[in-house]
């Protein structure tokens, strides 16, 4: 899996423009129907991904600049441009969609190769800018799948369901709250271990199906449990 992030930034434009199509295709009725996220509509979740692309430019502008610009400018002022975009009407959701991914992809082409060595500050801590356009993909991968409008994680890239797995895995890896277990992909012996594995199943299915399934993006019906049983319960993803 590349760390370079410029060679990630077709897969972004590609992921990009699926979303859009998508989203073209939403009326007013369509944008206010549930998406996947507890408590938020599509319109909701459009929202946030166009102001997840404009908190992407504010880590790329910090890392090049050498200011520090945070992600959002509050927890608060983050959760109320959500609430205030979901209500807008199809054609502004989709131009605000549009215009803040043209945005990213201008800060992108602005970094200098110095800027990625960068760490920049998130949500979560810092990460280091290289990671950002991988970031902007998953976000964008994820919450397609999000929208509940017929794109799902047997659409991902085989590149883009190996990357989130190995990522997943080893969040969880780290945490105390997840129940030990093997998985193992593309009918190899190829396994990657959360927890102790005298006591984990084999979990066992695509990478992106495994991956689905970590991130609760999937209830894992594809998936097979060694020795047979049900599937263990993964903790909360990101």
């Amino acid at each position: 899996m590349t760390t370079d992030p410029l060679l990630l930034t077709g897969d972004v434009d590609d992921a990009t423009a699926r979303l859009l199509r998508t989203a073209a295709r939403f009326d007013a009725a369509d944008l206010a129907a549930p998406a996947l996220l507890p408590g938020w509509t599509r319109g909701h979740l459009l929202a946030h991904l166009a102001r997840n692309a404009d908190a992407f430019v504010n880590l790329l502008t910090s890392a090049r600049t050498g200011q520090r610009i945070p992600m959002y400018a509050s927890a608060e002022a983050r959760d109320a441009d959500i609430e205030s975009g979901a209500s807008r009407s199809p054609q502004e959701q989709l131009d605000d969609l549009r215009r803040s991914a043209d945005r990213f992809t201008e800060a992108v082409a602005a970094m200098p190769p110095s800027a990625w060595a960068v760490d920049v500050e998130t949500r979560r801590g810092p990460w280091p800018a290289t990671m950002l356009v991988w970031g902007r993909l998953r976000e964008v991968e994820v919450h397609h799948v999000d929208l509940a409008a017929g794109y799902r994680p047997a659409d991902w890239s085989a590149q883009f369901g190996h990357r989130l797995l190995h990522e997943v895995a080893a969040g969880f890896a780290a945490r105390d709250d997840a129940p030990p277990m093997v998985l193992r992909f593309d009918s190899s012996r190829h396994d990657l271990m959360i927890g102790d594995r005298d006591r984990a199943p084999v979990i066992a299915g695509p990478p992106a199906e495994l991956a689905a399934w970590l991130t609760g993006r999937s209830p894992g019906t594809e998936l097979t449990v060694t020795p047979d049983g049900q599937l263990p319960r993964p903790p909360e993803w990101i």
